[in-house]
């Protein structure tokens, strides 16, 4: 059976179906063929699925087994700040690999304006990518990808804690404790100090990862590997109870 994984709308009926441009790039890129058997998942559960029907407009399963789903990741939302998109969406597929949960495009003060005003209209390629990911390394459900927001929004929306702002002028490293469950990162050039100022009357504590200047698409990522680490050495890195 192969080991590669697909997202499906539902399950229904012992079936599943997958149309459209994404049964057009199974079919004419993957080559999926009838009677290969894959891992399917609705986001909530997880089956092996044998592929009945195959064309370039949809492509069909038939449901064989039920499989054991893993639990579901720990919360870890990124706020990230938008910045050159071919970078930007290396970021976040990358971010999908390290187990991040929900990713908001950030419109801040340093953000090129172009690229701000271009963000709304990525949203819908910036969730293929993620999706794709999220396959990719076989996560059991792909990080949601919320609209832009700006600054103010992304620190104000209920945001959970513990919270970090990546801030390479911050005395230290990651704080003692639970791991982050919200992590701000800025554009190039970083953030200014009435955002830093505004983070930080909303909970979010500046955190450097360590002595060298990080590039905008490195930092979240390494910040996403601590967080990843330190759940780790705590003995309770798949569950939602802080470690």
């Amino acid at each position: 059976m192969s080991r590669r994984r697909f997202f499906v709308a539902e399950f229904r009926r012992g079936e599943a179906v997958i149309e459209g441009e994404r049964a057009h790039h199974l079919y004419h890129v993957l080559r999926v063929r009838r009677g290969e058997t894959f891992e399917l998942s609705d986001t909530a559960r997880l089956y092996r699925g044998r592929v009945v029907e195959t064309s370039a407009r949809m492509v069909k399963f038939a449901l064989e087994e039920e499989l054991p789903a893993p639990p579901p990741l720990p919360e870890v939302t990124l706020l990230a700040a938008v910045f050159k998109f071919d970078r930007f969406e290396w970021m976040i597929e990358k971010a999908t690999e390290l187990g991040v949960t929900r990713i908001v495009p950030v419109v801040a003060a340093r953000t090129d304006a172009g690229l701000g005003r271009g963000a709304a209209g990525r949203v819908d390629r910036w969730r293929r990518i993620v999706l794709e990911a999220a396959q990719q390394c076989r996560r059991l459900a792909p990080p949601e990808v919320a609209p832009p927001a700006t600054l103010t929004q992304a620190v104000t929306a209920g945001t959970q804690r513990p919270c970090w702002l990546l801030d390479e002028t911050a005395p230290g490293g990651a704080p003692a404790g639970a791991p982050a469950r919200t992590i701000l990162s800025g554009p190039e050039g970083g953030l200014t100090g009435t955002e830093r100022e505004s983070a930080a009357a909303h909970g979010f504590t500046p955190v450097r990862l360590g002595p060298l200047i990080l590039r905008a698409e490195t930092a979240p990522l390494a910040a996403l590997a601590v967080v990843a680490h330190l759940r780790l050495t705590a003995g309770n890195p798949l569950t939602m109870e802080d470690a």
